[in-house]
């Protein structure tokens, strides 16, 4: 039995993953960086954007100007607001969970707000939102979510981690948590999903309605708390 789940954001509670990769790929074309989705998925998925601007200024030899990631920020919220929804079946299982949850994400706490307010999930991650602006090193380090399991007093033992990229996996199992990992954004239809035998995680699902069906001792089975 679990004592804690921990979602990742991207990919795993809004679909945001595909705006952000079309948007990075196009941004850099400026500049004559070609990249495509299947390099965004296997290089920057799970991992904070100043680590994603180090990789392409070392991989590219590329001078990105000093406006570039602001300039990249106010587009992709702009993109955000045009397209971005929640990953269907979220809420749903969030709002009937018998055991506390929490969010961790690379992502930082502006964009995190405003992305889960667009996606209309504010509600539900008030207060229990960890970002990796609060530890040294992000994913796939275990820290993110170590320092999850301090804050709510949880062994990372039985916590329950929901991750889609590698580095989320990685670092969910170096923490020492059962990692399950959730294929179902549209930022992975039709690439390779294997991952290296080294962050093989506990399950693989693609549809949160799937969810209740693998752990049905995290299902609140109060017919109160599911209205």
């Amino acid at each position: 039995m679990f004592d804690l789940v921990i979602f990742d954001c991207d990919g795993v509670l809004i679909d945001s993953e595909v705006i952000s990769a079309r948007m990075l790929i196009a941004e850099l074309a400026a500049y004559g960086v070609e990249i495509d989705t299947a390099y965004v998925a296997e290089h920057f998925l799970g991992r904070s954007y100043p680590t994603v601007l180090r990789t392409i200024r070392d991989a590219f030899q590329v001078a990105l100007p000093d406006g570039f990631e602001t300039g990249y920020r106010a587009r992709l919220i702009d993109g955000f607001r045009a397209a971005l929804v929640p990953v269907p079946g979220v809420r749903e299982v969030v709002e009937r969970l018998a055991v506390p949850y929490a969010l961790a994400t690379s992502s930082s706490p502006p964009r995190l707000r405003e992305s889960l307010e667009i996606a209309g999930l504010n509600d539900l991650f008030e207060g229990c939102a960890t970002t990796a602006s609060e530890v040294v090193h992000g994913k796939p380090a275990p820290d993110l979510f170590l320092r999850v399991a301090e804050k709510f007093s949880v062994e990372p033992s039985r916590c329950l981690v929901i991750e889609d990229s590698l580095a989320g996996v990685q670092a969910g199992l170096a923490a020492g948590m059962t990692v399950w990992r959730f294929t179902g954004g549209s930022h992975l239809a039709g690439l390779d999903l294997a991952l290296p035998a080294e962050a093989t995680p506990h399950r693989v699902f693609a549809s949160f309605g799937e969810f209740f069906h693998a752990a049905p001792q995290l299902l609140n089975k109060d017919p109160k708390h599911a209205a």
